[in-house]
């Protein structure tokens, strides 16, 4: 029995920097990196691009694999760029009545039509953790387009920063959550204590407010480093005699060793060696008998010359 074929995926990705989403293209196999394809989401019929070909696809948990439709024709580009059109003004109709409805801890984001209308996403977040009830919100944007289905979705004050975009904190024209994070991974404070940062919070917070994406960037070069890497205040031997570890320097391999009446020095890894290191294996240099029982030399415990 012959085995089945092996479906052809691809990847899709839905904005410029987006999470990409695969798709079975069996049915199309001439597709080719950047086609313009038309496939059914949870949020209705969207045009995605083609990002990813996956030569060795992982079934998904459910074991099923979306289809991907067709190919967009030029009408479908043209209608996509007609909703598009569209979307600021349902921004500003939203804000202005959430604005009636003294919604002050609500902020409009966004807005975003499937690429046929029938569906319309208003993208909004919150200042506090609490829920806020947007029900009457909701029914008034329905009753002002009622020729779609209006979902109001809840996003988090990173994706406020990738959508509204502008200048990274550190000086970069754009943010790196607008120019290629897809992902946002876990940040925590630690990170920043492992690389020597600062934990003023205007050093570490991004724009978002939260701690910022790239903490995590460097962060596991630098513990991998400093496990090769004596911690402060250890003692080292170094060619200009012992000295305690004052600072370490994980990327360069490196560290500021204090020695007795010389002063500060820097010595890479492979110039210095721990002196409690040293200290063991000059004293089992000195009494190769110390192991328990004597075990492995010529010798008793004691100490004696075994009997022949």
């Amino acid at each position: 029995m012959e085995a089945s074929a092996q479906p052809f995926i691809v990847g899709v990705r839905f904005s410029k920097v987006g999470k990409i989403y695969h798709f079975d293209a069996s049915q199309l196999q001439d597709l080719k990196l950047g086609d313009v394809v038309v496939v059914e989401t949870s949020r209705g019929w969207q045009l995605g691009e083609v990002a990813h070909l996956v030569s060795d696809p992982t079934p998904p948990p459910d074991g099923v694999w979306k289809q991907v439709d067709r190919r967009a024709t030029p009408r479908d580009l043209l209608l996509r760029q007609t909703w598009q059109q569209r979307e600021v003004e349902v921004m500003v109709s939203c804000r202005a009545r959430a604005a009636e409805l003294r919604l002050d801890g609500v902020k409009i984001v966004a807005s975003e039509y499937s690429f046929d209308g029938t569906r319309l996403s208003i993208l909004f977040s919150t200042e506090s953790e609490e829920k806020v009830d947007l029900k009457s919100l909701r029914q008034d944007m329905q009753r002002l387009y009622n020729h779609t289905q209006v979902e109001l979705r809840q996003i988090g004050p990173r994706d406020v920063a990738k959508i509204i975009g502008g200048m990274g904190a550190c000086g970069l024209e754009s943010r790196c959550c607008s120019k290629f994070l897809t992902d946002f991974s876990s940040i925590s404070i630690r990170m920043a204590k492992e690389q020597g940062i600062s934990l003023t919070p205007s050093e570490i917070t991004g724009m978002c407010g939260r701690l910022r994406c790239c903490l995590i960037y460097e962060y596991e070069q630098y513990v991998t480093a400093r496990q090769e890497l004596p911690k402060k205040n250890k003692r080292v031997v170094t060619p200009q005699g012992e000295g305690k570890v004052i600072d370490v320097y994980p990327l360069r391999e490196a560290v500021l060793v204090e020695l007795p009446e010389v002063g500060y020095r820097e010595f890479t890894k492979a110039e210095i060696q721990p002196a409690e290191e040293l200290e063991n294996f000059q004293k089992k240099a000195q009494n190769p008998c110390s192991g328990p029982g004597g075990e492995g030399c010529a010798c008793g415990k004691d100490g004696a010359p075994k009997a022949e």
